[in-house]
């Protein structure tokens, strides 16, 4: 796929997936190998999803690969993918002005909050949603892309079937059935798709751009960061439920070859603390890697 294809935006990509250029397989073909993370589980309760693929020798591992679970705030990686794309097509613009207002203001807002009255373009709301995770950011890029169904369809173009988007900040955090949820298997392919292959839809500017606000993010300094082993570095989203939920998705680079995809959504029960949550997050962080022989 050319750089054309790619500026062709979101009109060319609400085709039928069978001759739709951006579409890839909704989940790769070979099965991944069982990761068996029930010892965590029964020593901290909850369930863990989690799905990685080494970039090195090809090996993917799962434990509980395609099961739901709530994505929390790792959506807004997706959500400022999709406004790139959007870009892209001439349909946006990173400079655009977008006027913050009161009514706008939800919970977790460290970026927009004290820009009420005033404006921010669609870039510092795309970097505040992926770095800090503001949520009122979050649901203005969501208007702005044109509501929760072009986000939905913005899977559905990157070969995504499963996952779903059904409430803004902060409702979708939630849980309520399958609304708002992924499959941790999914997301690895998902990552993979914009991060790292060839034929990636964003442009190489804007990809570089998501990756370095990624790297930059404070969040979730217990989380996978904390079960890398020395030398390696993450671009990373986490995304936290109140009542348990505590994920951490991303792209891990190692001092020298190739990197490994992860994505990790913990479920955990209501009564285990924030510091025991993410502490769960990071050793299953060095068991994957553990058990892909990337210690």
């Amino acid at each position: 796929m050319d750089r054309r294809s790619v500026l062709m935006g979101f009109g060319a990509l609400a085709l039928a997936a069978c001759d739709n250029p951006f579409v890839a397989p909704s989940t790769p073909a070979a099965s991944p190998g069982a990761l068996d993370l029930s010892a965590l589980e029964a020593a901290n309760g909850g369930r863990i999803g989690l799905a990685a693929h080494d970039l090195a020798s090809g090996l993917r591992l799962a434990s509980r690969g395609e099961e739901r679970f709530v994505y929390c705030s790792t959506f807004k990686m997706y959500l400022a993918a999709a406004t790139f794309l959007r870009v892209q097509a001439g349909e946006e613009d990173l400079a655009r002005p977008i006027p913050i207002t009161r009514a706008d203001m939800v919970s977790h807002a460290p970026v927009t909050e004290p820009a009420i009255g005033q404006s921010l373009t669609v870039e510092q709301l795309c970097k505040g949603t992926v770095e800090v995770s503001d949520n009122p950011a979050a649901n203005l890029l969501l208007k702005a892309n044109g509501g929760l169904e072009t986000m939905q369809d913005f899977y559905r173009r990157l070969g995504d079937t499963s996952t779903r988007v059904d409430r803004f900040e902060p409702e979708m955090n939630r849980l309520d059935g399958d609304k708002d949820t992924i499959i941790p298997l999914q997301s690895i392919a998902n990552i993979k798709r914009l991060f790292i292959d060839d034929d990636t839809p964003l442009m190489v500017p804007h990809r570089d751009k998501l990756l370095g606000w990624m790297f930059a993010s404070p969040t979730g300094e217990g989380r996978i960061k904390a079960g890398l082993p020395a030398g390696w570095r993450t671009a990373h989203k986490t995304g936290t439920g109140g009542y348990g939920p505590t994920n951490d998705i991303g792209v891990l680079y190692p001092p020298t070859g190739e990197p490994v995809v992860l994505a990790i959504y913990y479920h955990a029960t209501r009564e285990s603390s924030a510091e025991q949550n993410d502490a769960v997050v990071a050793e299953a962080t060095r068991l994957a890697l553990a058990a892909l022989g990337r210690t």
